[in-house]
């Protein structure tokens, strides 16, 4: 299949690491933790070295996010959600020179919150695409969603070669903050963002387009429990073990092995700057975009490698070929394709 076009979104809200500091002193999560748990936040959100400039955050009074109830996080998600995923799909939209009503298939994929029916009904709706559209939600795949979402599209695309099908990756991450003095959780309180992704695809295009293919995963399920979302008190919290690093970097140099061809740059989801340094440690490549979307946004999760990608599509003077994209997440789970 064929890219006709990229386009992302962030909510208007910008932090600092600093400013997330300060945000949360004003607030009451920290006279609920810890001593150490408290110093442990100093550290990575003043210390400089987390490779993270700002984030965005869709849920106003940030401090506060963790004292919500599962209910109320659940409705900001159903809130913030569809609005975020349609401007990125308008902006796909208007670049490639289609309008919603040409949409045939709309696939989302997104971890951070629950809604029957999925976000593609809302989108669908905000959108005002057609009725018949094909609707498809993808959930549970965390942060390593969006690659697989291609894959379904590439198979719709077989299946329906005259359609024209747009594939959006939407995180709400700011509806799934967990606060408690465990230091995964603790950890994932600095690292994530919220953020939203659209392409368009087609089966057909022109000899200079990109086009998406050779698609691989591996999956280790005796490793899950290093890195998920688990249910607590109706919440997701999220689980996450200082081995999440060397899983990624094994995983994501296992499937580079099976590539077809030498690309001429590697586009990764920036899960952190651990996890991107193990990945420079496995790769012959520096993850220059990567780096750039982890610093500018955090870890977005889906949305993150399609960052990536966009930055680089964004620069012409690369002259590029070939390029792999690789993301990986719960499950464990990890995934490619090539463009």
């Amino acid at each position: 299949m064929y890219l006709r076009s990229i386009a992302t979104a962030v909510p208007p809200e910008s932090l600092t690491q600093e400013s997330c500091w300060a945000t949360l002193k004003a607030g009451s999560l920290l006279t609920e933790l810890r001593p150490r748990s408290i110093a442990l936040l100093e550290k990575i959100l003043t210390g400089g070295s987390s490779g993270i400039a700002r984030r965005n955050f869709a849920l106003h009074q940030f401090s506060n996010s963790h004292a919500r109830s599962a209910e109320e996080l659940n409705q900001a998600f159903e809130k913030e959600a569809a609005p975020l995923a349609s401007h990125a799909l308008l902006s796909a939209l208007k670049k490639s020179g289609h309008v919603a009503t040409d949409v045939d298939a709309l696939f989302v994929c997104t971890c951070t919150g629950y809604l029957c029916p999925g976000v593609t009904s809302y989108l669908a709706e905000q959108m005002g695409m057609r009725a018949d559209v094909y609707l498809a939600d993808l959930v549970g795949l965390g942060c390593g969603a969006a690659i697989p979402m291609m894959r379904a599209a590439q198979g719709f695309l077989a299946a329906n070669p005259t359609a024209v099908v747009a594939t959006v990756a939407v995180e709400i991450c700011s509806a799934a903050y967990f606060a408690s003095d465990d230091p995964g959780v603790l950890i994932s309180l600095c690292l994530f963002g919220d953020g939203a992704a659209a392409a368009i695809w087609t089966a057909t295009g022109e000899a200079n387009d990109w086009q998406a293919g050779h698609f691989t995963t591996t999956h280790r399920p005796e490793e899950r429990e290093k890195i998920r979302f688990v249910n607590s008190a109706g919440k997701l919290k999220n689980q996450l073990d200082r081995a999440v690093p060397t899983l990624a970097a094994e995983a994501v140099a296992e499937l580079f092995a099976q590539r077809k061809g030498e690309p001429d740059q590697v586009l990764a989801h920036s899960g952190g700057r651990d996890v991107v340094e193990a990945l420079e440690g496995v790769l012959p490549f520096k993850l220059t975009e990567t780096r750039e979307v982890l610093n500018d946004h955090g870890n977005m999760s889906s949305p993150s490698v399609m960052f990536a990608l966009e930055k680089r599509l964004a620069v012409p003077e690369h002259d590029d070929k070939r390029l792999w994209l690789t993301a990986f997440g719960a499950g464990f789970a990890a995934h490619a394709c090539e463009l």
